[in-house]
């Protein structure tokens, strides 16, 4: 039930839900997936390495998380490989960089110069992909200077970035922010699916983020301060690494006319967070079984464990949706409130209660996996898509 406390704060903005959440429900439909007033989501589909679910569900007045998977050739050239994309693109501050990265990210990938592939075994290699996620932040931040008197807060907006890419029998992640991948594995001799954490997050709440920062910052005793109980760069933001936020990046933005609240007292002479990602490369094995790549909204209420089992124990279909309504029943237990309750909230007021979330499920094909050139049909999906800017829960 709501207490009475926060009863008074909601009372008078609550809207009945104009949807039900059933599985055929639409408000409307696009080639990739299902609108459902705050909902978007896939619940089922192929991908060359096995099966995929999506889900979003958005929170914040305009949907901050953007997201894809692309599923087929990995390079413009026309006998690369093939393989499997995923990008999760939690945005803050706005959606303008985590939809410039939805739109840019996955082109850069395929068509980075210089290094398309490693001369060896041609397949992708973490150079490219360093490489196109530094491309799109020098062409976002490239956007912010052409519209920097016109649209200055255009440089406070930024995104974490985390990328899975499968390709040749490898798993590449890729993560600049704290969004977050995770490993189901099977063990054998028990019978038990275990959680594997494969991304590293770049978030001030942990020690071992605020070290990297006084050693890249050693002059700045304020690199990171704890207002309010919570971690944050220069007392601004939690992330230390994203794409965008150019005010942090170049003194040049972080002026007059931008909003005083991101201004800091003096100038700095190199960027205060990074866009280059921490990445990890894994040879899959017939144990791996499946891989979880989420926005912080969704870890913020589920353990990696818990997830994994929910993965684990329940039907494929739909399963994306089901991490993302444990999410949302978890949150609404912390603020004694009902779950059905929960659901009635529009967007903007529901950004008290948890945040935009996106989850994808990819499912892995131990039989697919290392059939790198193998020419299956091409999958282009962007999460949410669809989602009307007057939606309701």
């Amino acid at each position: 039930m709501v207490t009475t406390s926060l009863r008074k704060i909601i009372t008078p903005c609550w809207k009945p839900s104009v949807q039900s959440e059933g599985e055929n429900s639409s408000r409307g439909r696009d080639a990739g997936g299902r609108v459902d007033g705050l909902w978007w989501y896939k619940d089922s589909g192929e991908h060359i390495n096995g099966e995929f679910s999506m889900a979003v569900i958005q929170a914040n007045n305009t949907l901050e998380d953007q997201s894809q998977l692309e599923s087929g050739p990995m390079s413009s050239i026309e006998s690369g490989p093939q393989g499997t994309f995923v990008g999760i693109y939690d945005g803050h501050g706005g959606a303008e960089a985590a939809r410039f990265i939805n739109k840019h990210l996955f082109d850069n990938i395929k068509t980075i110069h210089g290094a398309e592939f490693t001369t060896e075994n041609q397949e992708i290699s973490e150079d490219v992909i360093n490489k196109a996620f530094l491309a799109t932040e020098e062409q976002f931040l490239s956007v912010v200077k052409k519209q920097w008197l016109s649209t200055p807060q255009l440089a406070s907006v930024g995104s974490c970035c985390l990328v899975g890419i499968i390709c040749g029998g490898l798993l590449y992640i890729a993560n600049a922010g704290d969004s977050r991948a995770v490993l189901g594995r099977l063990e054998k001799e028990v019978n038990y699916v275990e959680a594997i954490q494969l991304s590293s997050e770049h978030n001030a709440n942990l020690e071992s983020v605020r070290e990297e920062l006084h050693i890249l910052h050693p002059n700045d005793p304020q690199i990171v301060v704890l207002k309010h109980k919570v971690w944050r760069v220069k007392g601004i933001i939690q992330v230390s690494r994203s794409i965008g936020d150019a005010y942090l990046k170049n003194s040049e933005f972080n002026r007059e006319p931008l909003l005083p609240k991101f201004r800091l007292p003096e100038p700095f002479d190199k960027p205060i967070l990074k866009a280059e990602p921490c990445i990890l490369v894994h040879k899959l094995y017939p144990e791996d079984r499946f891989l979880i790549f989420a926005s912080d909204g969704l870890w913020e209420h589920l353990g990696n464990q818990e997830a994994v089992d929910i993965v684990h124990n329940c039907p494929r279909n739909g399963i994306a949706r089901r991490l993302v309504k444990a999410a949302l029943r978890e949150a609404a237990k912390k603020r004694e409130m009902r779950y059905s309750d929960l659901k009635d909230l529009d967007r903007g007021l529901r950004r008290h209660f948890h945040d935009d979330i996106t989850v994808i499920v990819l499912f892995l094909d131990c039989h697919l996996i290392s059939r790198s050139y193998y020419r299956g049909p091409t999958i282009s999906i962007r999460g949410s898509e669809g989602v009307p800017a007057d939606a309701k829960a």
